[in-house]
């Protein structure tokens, strides 16, 4: 069945990888990283995968991470627009420190108390999942307010899973069942209140044999 003409279509992606990514070191919001080699690789691969569609606009995060990953996109010429609404959660005093067994710790206790609803819980110095889910349903407010048909957008690990549970109108507990690559590709149609996802963390742009689909 054929989309009404005012549904969005909205291709949601995770940054390239960056030094920290290949060595286990945690990044969140507090540490603005460049991608490195594999990182700008897979930024030109998602590139010339879909390169030739007609997006509207690109919205990143505030971090460079994300401006590198669709640097191809602006230098095209898209309009392109930030929002610190979509950084990478906050994880405070772990942020530039390897993910060590104390951190994997501390990690597990704070995503399995948001599985059981404690959305409040935090690591020391960071952010809660409620602090979370407050910007990334402002951003999503703004994403439907916007007039355009087909928008790319850049954003997070941690981010995105809960980018994605806001925009399907699940529970931040859902979390952990949106797992993703380095640009692995997420692609939604946003129509009223309705939302369809329909590709999820598609990374054939990055499979020499398997290109994405034009």
């Amino acid at each position: 069945m054929t989309e009404p003409d005012f549904a969005k279509t909205v291709y949601l992606i995770r940054h390239g990888e960056t030094e920290y990514n290949l060595q286990g070191i945690v990044q969140g919001s507090g540490v603005d990283t460049d991608l490195n080699d594999t990182g700008r690789r897979q930024a030109a691969a998602f590139h010339a995968a879909y390169g030739h569609l007609p997006f509207e606009a690109v919205l990143t995060s505030a971090l460079k991470r994300t401006h590198q990953t669709v640097r191809p996109f602006i230098d095209a010429g898209l309009p392109w627009h930030t929002f610190p609404e979509i950084n990478e959660l906050s994880w405070g005093v772990h942020e530039g420190r390897r993910h060590d067994n104390i951190g994997k710790k501390e990690f597990r206790r704070v995503t399995e108390a948001w599985q059981k609803g404690r959305f409040h819980e935090a690591i020391e110095g960071g952010e809660s999942a409620a602090q979370l889910q407050a910007r990334l349903s402002t951003f999503v407010d703004h994403l439907r307010q916007r007039p355009e048909k087909l928008l790319l957008v850049c954003s997070h690990g941690r981010a995105m899973r809960g980018l994605i549970c806001v925009l399907l109108g699940r529970s931040l507990r859902n979390m952990e069942d949106y797992s993703h690559h380095n640009t692995g590709l997420w692609r939604f149609v946003l129509h009223d209140q309705d939302v369809k996802l329909d590709l999820r963390n598609d990374i054939r742009h990055l499979t020499e044999n398997h290109p994405a689909e034009r």
